[in-house]
């Protein structure tokens, strides 16, 4: 391996004396070439860390596609790329079909991408629009069609609301942001959201689209829009986020540091799965969030695959990331997915 730096280093001359700038921990390089797929609520962040690596290291090529968590996960068991991105671990089937593709050890999860989801709208004349976790849900399943029914009025106390119809926008493709959405209505709204949870879209009708962008893309252009994306999508093509009622009566909307909050609060199981406390999220923490996974296979990652993603897991990485509009890992999570990179062979 050779180590460059992540960054070239400055000097600042001031008054004839020249002060050196601190190195920062450099990026260990080494050649070959490094493939991955799957979740497109990633994809954003995974650009960050191919521009930035592929600087550091011109040896190596990276490339990632953003099919999606559930092609990703389908063709990772099949066989294809060194790493799949997944925005929810693997089911136990799945999990047994990766062990038996990787063969020379299990298939391994490393939570590298966190960030909010936001529930990003569209409504002519509307900006800080707040929605309780039951009036979402009730939007979402279709039974609140427009935007000044009661039930939203409540939630938005002095704003004036359009008789504007309530236009849906979801995936239809199999989605792990599909999938921590549904989660997170089960869990905060289970009155109001009878569709359980899963990867797939379970309400017939509104407006479906295949992958983040082009989910972000409708919303955009349709008057009384509402949809669920990655938080960078949404600030990307400057759309506004609901502020989201929380169990302590507070207002919070899709920030960084608020969505970090409730990753942090996250119970670790197994291979450093998170279990995510959606309705439990309050003193500022935003409760819809998406972990993203990238599957790997231990004891056969490839030496350049493991290069990519140790640096995708160090400091350097996350600050990268955070840059690119999402949150960092928490510290101690940051530290046990960089421990176990450097066991994986």
């Amino acid at each position: 391996m050779r180590l460059r730096s992540s960054t070239v280093v400055a000097l600042l001359a001031l008054a004839g004396c020249t002060t050196p700038a601190v190195e920062p921990d450099p990026i260990a390089c080494v050649s070959g070439s490094v493939t991955g797929q799957g979740s497109s609520a990633q994809t954003n962040a995974i650009n960050a860390w191919i521009k930035a690596y592929q600087i550091a290291c011109p040896d190596v090529a990276v490339e990632y596609t953003g099919t999606g968590s559930g092609a990703g996960v389908r063709d990772f068991i099949a066989g294809t790329g060194d790493f799949a991105g997944t925005d929810t671990p693997l089911s136990a089937a799945d999990q047994q079909r990766a062990d038996t593709r990787c063969r020379t050890g299990p298939a391994v999860h490393l939570p590298l991408v966190t960030g909010p989801i936001a529930l990003a709208y569209n409504i002519a004349g509307v900006d800080g629009l707040r929605l309780g976790p039951e009036t979402i849900a009730r939007i979402l399943a279709g039974t609140i069609t427009v935007w000044n029914d009661p039930a939203i009025a409540r939630d938005n106390s002095g704003t004036t609301l359009p008789a504007t119809p309530i236009r849906v926008v979801h995936r239809t493709d199999s989605s792990g942001t599909t999938a921590n959405v549904r989660a997170y209505l089960t869990a905060a709204a289970p009155s109001a959201w009878t569709h359980g949870t899963g990867s797939d879209w379970p309400v017939p009708g509104g407006l479906g689209r295949r992958g983040s962008h082009r989910v972000v893309a409708t919303i955009a252009a349709t008057d009384g829009a509402i949809g669920y994306v990655e938080a960078s999508y949404a600030r990307v093509t400057d759309l506004p986020g609901v502020l989201v009622g929380t169990s302590d009566g507070r207002w919070t909307g899709p920030d960084d540091a608020a969505a970090a909050l409730t990753v942090a609060a996250a119970q670790t199981t197994g291979d450093l799965r998170l279990t995510i406390g959606h309705a439990a999220a309050s003193g500022g923490a935003y409760p819809i969030v998406s972990v993203t996974y990238q599957m790997v296979c231990r004891g056969s990652l490839p030496t350049a695959a493991r290069g990519f993603l140790t640096y995708a897991a160090s400091p350097a990485g996350q600050e990268a990331v955070t840059r690119a509009g999402f949150a960092p890992l928490p510290a101690a999570l940051q530290s046990q997915v960089a421990q176990t990179i450097a066991t994986l062979s």
